[in-house]
């Protein structure tokens, strides 16, 4: 039986640009990390536990992240944001807590996920517009890649575009959603004109698989691939693995949806 009594969901947005991903490592600064060191300053010597909805990688940011706090004692959940809020560093804020059950389930119950890719090109960029858009170089066929982005959509064996194959048991996953659209999100005057965004969303992904779906569509655009071989990369799973893996800065975790909750 869990010595827990008391179960929290919480959703952050962090920008995570110096952290190297969700999930705690020894001697590496992640988010976990920050919030586990955060808990334990609010609440002092109680023991408690936190679980988050999936990993992200490095420099990976959110909208909506999704965790869940363990603790024997109850909370007061507006003094908690609050205190939260204020003792998380700049760029980790918490949007909202609220009470569930141990029936809850973090990982099993989370029904989709949606994420971003934001990347541009032609002139290069502001320095500032790197923690969150991708320069990816002079010039793309930006039209080809939108019109070919549609081929992933649906059931696939996707083991040629996750870099940790022999981790995975199986290698199918469906795409619920995905396009490629120019970007209105960012306004300020350092930010590249030509900025667009990946919108992909999936029940579950494999590792690296949204940044390597990214980079095959990235050498398209660039003509270092012809439409026929982006889909013998999707449709030969025997094949070699996609090595153009866009760098972690750019994806960002936009929505988390839970199947009750």
């Amino acid at each position: 039986m869990s010595k827990f009594t008391h179960f929290y969901i919480i959703r952050i947005e962090f920008l995570g640009f110096r952290y190297h991903g969700w999930q705690k490592q020894m001697k590496l600064k992640t988010i976990q990390g920050m919030v586990d060191k955060t808990v334990e300053f609010i609440i002092g010597d109680s023991d408690f536990r936190t679980l988050g909805c999936g990993r992200t990688d490095a420099r990976v940011s959110a909208d909506d992240f999704v965790l869940e706090l363990f603790l024997k004692e109850p909370i007061f959940l507006d003094a908690f944001l609050d205190l939260f809020n204020d003792n998380l560093p700049s760029d980790i804020r918490a949007k909202s807590v609220k009470e569930t059950n141990a029936e809850f389930n973090i990982i099993q119950h989370a029904k989709t996920k949606e994420y971003h890719y934001y990347f541009s090109f032609g002139n290069k960029p502001h320095p500032f517009s790197a923690p969150l858009i991708t320069d990816l170089g002079k010039a793309l066929d930006i039209q080809t890649m939108m019109d070919f982005a549609s081929i992933f959509k649906g059931m696939h064996n996707f083991r040629r575009f996750t870099a940790d194959a022999k981790a995975e048991k199986s290698f199918i996953r469906e795409i619920l959603e995905i396009e490629i659209s120019k970007s209105n999100r960012f306004s300020a005057s350092t930010d590249p004109e030509n900025t667009y965004v990946l919108k992909i969303k999936s029940k579950g992904f494999l590792r690296y698989q949204i940044r390597l779906i990214m980079g095959g569509l990235e050498l398209l655009g660039k003509g270092k691939l012809t439409k026929v071989d982006l889909l013998d990369y999707l449709f030969n799973s025997e094949g070699e693995a996609m090595n153009n893996i866009v760098p972690g800065s750019g994806l960002l975790l936009h929505k988390v949806d839970f199947e009750e909750f």
